[in-house]
């Protein structure tokens, strides 16, 4: 047996050895965008993190779970202008996860469970997904971390102050940042949510979305047109390590239980 997590870091033949059908393989991916002015860019390595902890849960658990190299650029999408950002098209994240599936399909590694940062990838996600069910009967799950842990946040915050952090550029992903890579952030440089954002004339509703009439209405703006600062929603001020903590733990556990109930057998009844 390893003590090896990362398959970058397995030998040829260790990975022969070790990586047999009966391991689970968990693909983090992320982005590269605009975190808020406090925070890094690369959200990528909050789910780089968090699929490390899932794996040596699982292992603790009695399945053998390894962890591939992460992808790091997402899908594009509205952040395209954050300075320095890097989006890949969403073909070619398509194209991207087929090979990679291709390549665990083609070894016999089919126990595979994406852990995913990033709400621009979720297109490509579903699309190669359902293509390698239908193809060889692979079921692969995408946990999109942030999604669940807005729900998880109700529950550890209570739902009014969840209310007040919960959003881009700040929780979940500042409190996870500050957990794992506090050196990484700069608390300095928070900015607030704006107030009254208006674009093209008309009040912001969010990323790529107008108001009218009461209505949100999906409009092709920037992220920079919706939130100079990178933050909508929950104000950064609110974010600690302890949540990042809390909200980390909870997602392992729940990864983790899905790894050893459901992904290890591939979801067989």
């Amino acid at each position: 047996m390893t003590d090896k997590i990362r398959v970058s870091e397995l030998t040829s033949e260790e990975s022969r050895e070790f990586l047999t059908q009966d391991a689970v393989v968990l693909l983090p991916m992320g982005s590269l965008e605009d975190q808020g002015t406090h925070a890094p860019m690369g959200d990528y390595m909050a789910a780089d993190c968090v699929a490390m902890d899932m794996a040596k849960e699982a292992r603790k658990r009695g399945v053998m779970t390894f962890v591939a190299p992460v992808i790091p650029f997402g899908g594009a999408d509205y952040f395209g202008s954050t300075h320095g950002g890097i989006a890949i098209r969403n073909s070619t994240l398509v194209a991207i996860l087929d090979d990679m599936f291709a390549s665990l399909s083609r070894h016999g590694l089919k126990k595979i469970m994406i852990v995913n940062g990033h709400g621009g990838n979720v297109p490509a996600i579903t699309e190669v997904a359902l293509r390698w069910r239908q193809k060889n009967g692979m079921f692969v799950p995408s946990m999109y971390l942030w999604q669940i842990a807005y729900e998880l946040l109700k529950d550890i915050l209570g739902p009014e102050q969840a209310a007040k952090t919960s959003g881009h550029g700040g929780d979940p992903l500042t409190s996870v940042g500050l957990h794992y890579f506090p050196e990484y952030l700069r608390l300095d440089l928070r900015q607030a949510p704006p107030k009254n954002q208006k674009a093209m004339g008309v009040d912001v509703a969010g990323f790529a979305a107008i108001k009218y009439a009461g209505a949100r209405i999906q409009a092709p703006l920037e992220a920079l047109e919706s939130a100079p600062h990178g933050v909508w929603g929950g104000d950064p001020i609110h974010c600690s390590a302890e949540t990042g903590k809390a909200v980390s733990d909870r997602l392992v556990d729940i990864g983790a239980g899905l790894i050893c109930d459901h992904v290890v057998t591939g979801f067989a009844s």
